[in-house]
């Protein structure tokens, strides 16, 4: 049994994973959705003092949680993020690596010590944007979930049926601003970790391109070649726990299996 603990992109819970959940758990395996603090349900508890560490903090909890289950061996946990989860997940793992078997980023980005969401983002438009929201619309310290003409902060919701929208569109809660702009800190533990990217196509991003950066001797992308990274598409948006949320949870039995396709040399691929 593997347990897998999925960590929800910006404005979203728990809730957003329900059927990749059920999926999860029709297999045989333990899914923990987890809601980090002032999203979905506990929207209540945001603050204006809900920043990155207090999501990083949601996340570790849930990993000790997980641990101190009997039925949980070492090596059993695999982390799966979505988008802005990323964050908040890699900075959990930066503390205990070893009680993990593996990363899974869905759809996100790799996050970089000392750089926050906002400075990650390449369009300083986007930026001035949703500081303006937040100071407009917000208190100054939150972001009202945008709406769906925005995809340049909602990415591709491609795939996505009405039903989903309407989901989408009720359980969307404001992000606490400190959480884009507080930079995330990581000592380089999970160096070591095998890690999995799944990107959506619909959403632009591609292991194709992603080659080709690596191919390009950009020295930014050079750790990607090492086969403990794999790699699989998904002919969707950016939603895919919405779009596909089977498709979605075989992709992270594959992971969770060291399956995926590497864009080191063939020789450097694991058995």
């Amino acid at each position: 049994m593997t347990t897998f603990v999925l960590v929800s992109g910006g404005y979203t819970g728990g809730w957003i994973w329900r059927e990749v959940a059920d999926h999860l758990r029709a297999m045989g395996h333990r899914a923990e959705p987890v809601t980090l603090t002032g999203m979905g349900d506990r929207r209540h508890l945001s603050g204006p003092g809900t920043d990155l560490n207090t999501h990083i903090e949601d996340v570790a909890q849930v990993l000790d949680h997980v641990g101190a289950g009997e039925e949980d061996e070492a090596g059993e946990t695999v982390l799966v993020a979505h988008c802005y989860g990323a964050y908040p997940a890699l900075g959990a793992a930066d503390r205990d690596p070893d009680r993990l078997a593996r990363l899974v980023y869905v759809d996100a980005g790799l996050p970089a010590d000392g750089v926050s969401v906002l400075d990650a983002l390449p369009d300083p438009a986007v930026r001035e944007r949703l500081h303006r929201r937040a100071q407009e619309h917000g208190d100054g310290w939150r972001l009202p979930p945008p709406s769906f003409e925005e995809t340049d902060i909602w990415g591709s919701l491609d795939g996505i049926s009405e039903e989903g929208r309407d989901r989408l569109a009720r359980f969307a809660a404001p992000q606490p601003l400190p959480t884009l702009t507080q930079p995330v800190r990581l000592s380089g533990a999970t160096a070591a970790l095998p890690a999995t990217g799944i990107f959506c196509t619909k959403n632009v991003t591609s292991t194709a391109a992603l080659r080709d950066l690596v191919a390009s001797g950009d020295p930014r992308f050079a750790a990607l070649a090492d086969p403990r990274y794999g790699f699989f598409d998904l002919d969707t948006g950016h939603w895919p726990m919405l779009s596909c949320p089977g498709e979605l949870a075989d992709l992270l039995l594959r992971a969770a299996a060291d399956e995926g396709e590497r864009l080191g040399p063939s020789d450097q691929a694991p058995a």
